[in-house]
């Protein structure tokens, strides 16, 4: 019964994406974007190396404005519209709504990141990459993706404005990049002990994404992503339940 709740929102929400001409918009300027920082900016050809280093290294970058672009939709829009009443009154659980809409974005997110399946056969063409190391890099990038959408999420719950929640997003996943940059924890090595420092640096999505780009598949990269997921989604319910009981 609890699947089928859920499942029935995922095809709710997919199929309100792809009725959109938005949805087209988004995955053209992905795919356009993807291929401009990797063959351009990323300088592929000139590495002269078989892998996908300059594919990957730009992700947490470019989904830091993409999946927000997707994600402040999700319940901003359902309050502007007022029709979250009408979907918190279904048959269904609040934690199913927050989950099946996660899941649909989540979804849509992968088939963008599918369709980048040029670039794999391209390098396979030029070279002998090491296709461990890039389907590592896939993995990675989908839990990055997953874990910038349920920021998106929740900060999509605390407004009906779809700008704040766009800024919110952003401005707390940028945070979370630059929180293990070098110039970031030297600041803060300052005034912090060194404890301090690398407790914040552990919440660099950098650190643990930096992994799965050197085909390095650690449980504790996955455990981290998956608990963003699971945080962000469990403050998301606690909003939108005190938006519920109001």
């Amino acid at each position: 019964m609890s699947r089928g709740g859920v499942m029935t929102i995922v095809k709710r929400e997919l199929a309100g994406y792809f009725v959109s001409p938005v949805a087209y918009v988004f995955l053209v300027i992905f795919l356009l974007l993807t291929g401009f920082f990797t063959f351009t900016v990323g300088n592929f050809f000139e590495r002269g190396e078989a892998s996908l280093v300059s594919f990957f290294t730009w992700h947490p970058w470019l989904y830091l404005f993409l999946v927000p672009a997707v994600g402040m939709r999700l319940w901003s829009e359902e309050r502007r519209l007022g029709t979250m009443e009408l979907l918190l009154t279904l048959p269904i659980a609040t934690w199913q709504a927050i989950l099946g809409k996660f899941l649909a974005s989540w979804i849509f997110l992968a088939i963008a990141l599918a369709l980048t399946f040029p670039v794999i056969i391209t390098v396979n063409w030029l070279g002998d990459p090491d296709n461990g190391v890039i389907a590592s890099g896939y993995v990675g990038s989908v839990l990055l993706a997953g874990s910038y959408l349920a920021v998106s999420c929740m900060t999509s719950a605390m407004t009906r404005n779809q700008v704040i929640s766009f800024i919110l997003s952003v401005l707390i996943l940028l945070f979370l990049i630059l929180c293990g940059y070098n110039p970031v924890t030297d600041l803060l090595s300052r005034w912090a002990s060194p404890q301090v420092v690398q407790i914040v640096a552990a919440f660099s999505v950098m650190t643990h994404f930096e992994a799965f780009q050197r085909g390095i598949l650690d449980s504790r990269d996955v455990v981290f992503f998956a608990s963003v997921i699971g945080f962000a989604l469990f403050t998301t319910g606690v909003i939108i339940r005190g938006l519920r009981a109001g």
